[in-house]
């Protein structure tokens, strides 16, 4: 989800008059799908891909953690159209599939505001499953791997129930995701919606936000401005990432699919912090420092996918690996390190 810009809740996003609209690739059958929290990070590059291959795309956020510079490339298009709008808040629409992906994902975001957090996954979840349910739209949750918790499990499979603090400070995030599964799955029962889940793993890529908080755009910041590079605790906990177009791919993948899920969409490769810290040096900055601090409360030690279940039932597995990827965002990170920080931040 995502903030910022005028408009009120429910209103469109005016383009410029001026603009002419560019007709998108046409398709045999064009779906209408609505993207709840499309000018986030990863929304953003959702709505693109679906912008592209034809669909009509209703990008629906309130502007809390993205931004209307996201989409901005997408205003042109006859096919794309923006709500501002909370998804705590009912909405009327006709749409064919809601991807649901509002929601704060990073810790700075969603410990700031830890009960606002908590009533997007519910009260959002439940509001576009109600209307799933008029529209007889498919729905798709993007849960996360901190449903996982600290996992005893590893690596983590689907079956796999996790390990969660449900009175943590990150709890309001982990918790928020479950009850959301729970939600989209007790409306699969009880009114025959068809629901897809997808537990989404560590991911990267142009527009994460310089200051979100998550560990690759914290290293590549601080990395390209010079700055050392922090390893929480002795960096020795383990993620696995994946590139953003690999996510987009699996999201789709399952949306289009047979199958419920849930599924692990994430990258299996797994790194150490300490290994990441380094690798972003390299592609970076060769001259950055490492520089340790005493961990955060509840960070999992290992995070890594068991992706059998959607390699094998839909055929989806990442293709971008680490270094690849990295070298693939800076130079996005550079241009906007140049007008989104002060000048003298970069000293």
């Amino acid at each position: 989800m995502s903030s910022s810009g005028p408009g009120s809740n429910g209103t469109p996003l005016q383009t410029r008059p001026s603009q002419t609209k560019i007709k998108a690739k046409p398709r045999i059958e064009r779906n209408r799908c609505l993207v709840t929290g499309g000018a986030g990070f990863v929304g953003s590059h959702l709505c693109t891909y679906l912008v592209e291959r034809g669909d009509h795309v209703i990008c629906l956020d309130n502007l809390f953690t993205g931004s209307k510079q996201n989409i901005a490339h997408l205003l042109q298009y006859e096919n794309f159209e923006v709500i501002r709008h909370d998804v705590v808040n009912p909405i009327l629409l006709e749409v064919d599939q809601i991807f649901h992906l509002a929601c704060p994902a990073s810790p700075i975001h969603y410990k700031y505001n830890p009960i606002k957090t908590l009533k997007t996954s519910f009260l959002g979840t439940m509001n576009m499953l109600g209307l799933a349910k008029r529209t007889r739209a498919r729905f798709l949750l993007t849960s996360t791997s901190e449903v996982y918790g600290d996992p005893l499990e590893h690596p983590q499979t689907e079956s796999y129930w996790g390990n969660v603090n449900p009175i943590g400070e990150r709890s309001c995030y982990d918790e928020g995701k479950r009850v959301a599964e729970t939600l989209a799955f007790d409306y699969q029962r009880e009114h025959g919606i068809e629901v897809r889940v997808v537990r989404i793993f560590n991911t990267y890529g142009p527009r994460m936000a310089l200051d979100d908080g998550r560990v690759v755009s914290n290293f590549l910041a601080q990395a390209l401005e010079g700055h050392p590079l922090t390893i929480y605790g002795e960096g020795n906990q383990t993620r696995s990432f994946q590139y953003v177009s690999d996510l987009i791919k699996g999201l789709v993948t399952v949306m289009d699919g047979p199958e419920t899920g849930p599924f692990n969409v994430g990258n299996p490769t797994e790194f150490t912090m300490l290994e990441l810290a380094k690798l972003v040096k390299e592609v970076a900055n060769p001259d950055a420092e490492i520089v340790f601090q005493e961990n955060t409360a509840d960070d999992p030690a290992k995070r890594k996918p068991d992706i059998s279940k959607i390699k094998n039932t839909l055929g989806w597995e990442p293709k971008i690996a680490l270094r690849d990827g990295l070298l693939l965002m800076i130079d996005d990170f550079k241009e906007r390190l140049k007008h989104e920080r002060p000048v003298n931040a970069l000293a």
